[in-house]
């Protein structure tokens, strides 16, 4: 049983379905126009239209598959979806005099999906169309100063909408209303951590059966979870291979090798530091050591692969971390001409697995979020500097050194990195920090250090806050952190004479500086 969103272009979809789980229910994203049977296959008990960029009065306004808004279960349409909820039962939708965006103050509250919510409610607005005639049927149940029509309610035929976005943090009780709209759907609250755990492993053991595991892990959080759950599940019939290519940072391969072993994981360390080196020797263009790496990577795990199978017997099923946002933006949202057809967008597994690997697949975290993740992690034991870890890239610190790479500047960056991520957890900021790194430059500049004059390089900083790594601001660490980190590297870093902080957004830059 679950919540099924249908999603017709929103920024916000995926919050809603986190949030949905969040409150204990299992729900799922599909495609707006998912066909009825599609829909049906995820025994729905309730279905929310998502809000989208489109105007229902567009003759190429996208709309559930036919049938859908037929089911005998409650409907609940946030922006666009209340708009079309509108539209469809016969009610008008304009164009607003004035067009809404931001915090807006409800003047009057309502109805099932306000139970039990009181005082001063604060929602946030971002449309241009407002409902402008109720169908027959439906009374408003919210308003506000500028839009007389915030939330709609039918309970005869239990269809409900919101102008407004109950899922974001900018509506502080819209938590209270998703709650308020499971219990009309009598969505049971039993989707957590423990349930996951239990079903996951069950899941895995009836697709495996008595056949071997073969895992890559990256040292992340969420390929380290898995190796736990698979090693619950499978016990020795899992091998997880990692691969130390020289690019990792200071102390990494034996905090995994520290974190995972003594949990269960059968895991094989491969040192493959050598091949990485000598194949990435020279190269500059940022591209090409992605690429270097990519197909050194698949050499040196087909290689070990063979090298298990040998020894241990034949493979039957690689396992992957792929997780649940990877799966919607594989399946698609809204294609350019909206038309609701799935926009393919290939997600990429850690270094690149090959596709003719002759595998089946395991994928148990494919219906999960990262928060869900580090969830089962913690149950799981994973340790914490694993499983709060910021989001570390599969090339590793190749695409952090500027230019050619040496392993003598990768043992400089080594030693500025651990400096300044010791530094963020020691002051408290590492969780406030939605990603950090550091970066060395090939950048030398004049400097003086004691009596004598250096000519070194310049190492950059840059922190990072996000919802969802697609926008970024940077982070306002305080100026007494950032000027002990100059220090600490300056005179712990010899090579180093100088320290920048980025404060760059994203847009207009990337996250990663390579």
């Amino acid at each position: 049983m679950s919540v099924v969103i249908l999603d017709f272009g929103s920024q916000f979809t995926r919050l809603i379905a986190r949030r949905f789980r969040e409150l204990g229910a299992y729900s799922v994203i599909l495609p707006g126009s998912a066909p009825l049977e599609r829909i049906q296959q995820e025994s729905p008990q309730g279905i929310v239209l998502s809000g989208g960029p489109s105007s229902v009065y567009d003759a190429q306004a996208p709309k559930p598959a036919p049938g859908v808004m037929d089911l005998d279960i409650p409907i609940l349409g946030v922006c666009y979806g209340m708009q079309y909820l509108a539209h469809e039962a016969g009610g008008d939708v304009k164009r607003a005099g004035k067009r809404e965006y931001g915090k807006a103050d409800l003047t009057r509250y309502g109805g099932q999906l306000f139970e039990g919510i009181s005082g001063e409610f604060v929602a946030w607005m971002s449309h241009s169309d407002s409902v402008t005639q109720l169908p027959q049927g439906y009374e408003v149940i919210a308003e506000t100063a500028d839009t007389p029509v915030a939330a709609i309610e039918n309970t005869q035929t239990r269809r409900y909408g919101l102008q407004f976005h109950p899922e974001v943090v900018h509506t502080p009780k819209g938590g209270q209303i998703l709650g308020n709209f499971l219990s009309i759907c009598g969505v049971a609250r039993d989707w957590t951590a423990e349930h996951i755990i239990d079903e996951l492993i069950a899941d895995v053991q009836k697709q495996v059966g008595e056949g071997r595991v073969l895992l890559a892990i990256s040292g992340g959080v969420d390929s380290s979870t898995l190796g736990l759950l698979l090693a619950r599940a499978v016990g020795e019939r899992l091998t997880a291979v990692f691969i130390d290519h020289g690019l990792l940072r200071l102390g990494e391969r034996e905090q995994v090798e520290a974190a995972l072993i003594p949990l269960g994981v059968h895991l094989v360390t491969v040192d493959a530091r050598a091949e990485f080196m000598g194949a990435l020797e020279g190269v500059s263009d940022p591209e090409q050591k992605r690429k270097i790496i990519g197909r050194e990577f698949i050499r040196a795990f087909e290689r070990e692969a063979a090298i298990q199978a040998k020894e241990h017997g034949q493979f039957d099923f690689l396992a992957q971390g792929t997780l649940y946002p990877d799966v919607i933006e594989s399946a698609g949202g809204l294609s350019a001409d909206k038309s609701g057809a799935a926009n393919i967008k290939s997600h990429h597994n850690v270094g690149g697995l090959p596709e003719d690997l002759n595998f089946k697949l395991v994928e148990p975290f494919r219906t999960l979020f990262k928060d869900e993740v580090r969830a089962l992690a913690r149950l799981l034991g994973l340790p914490e500097h694993i499983r709060m870890r910021h989001p570390f890239p599969g090339p590793g610190l190749a695409i952090r050194c500027l230019g050619a790479i040496s392993e003598d500047k990768m043992d400089i960056l080594r030693r500025v990195d651990d400096i300044f991520i010791s530094g963020l957890r020691e002051f408290g900021l590492y969780d406030g920090c939605s990603q950090a790194l550091a970066i060395l430059t090939p950048i030398q500049s004049v400097g003086v250090m004691g009596d004598e004059r250096t000519y070194s390089y310049t190492a950059a900083l840059r922190a990072v806050t996000t919802d969802d790594y697609m926008t970024a601001e940077w982070a306002r660490l305080p100026w007494e952190f950032l000027a002990t980190m100059s220090n600490r590297i300056v005179n712990g870093v010899h090579e180093i004479n100088r320290v920048v902080y980025d404060i760059t957004g994203k847009p207009p830059a990337t996250i990663e500086w390579e």
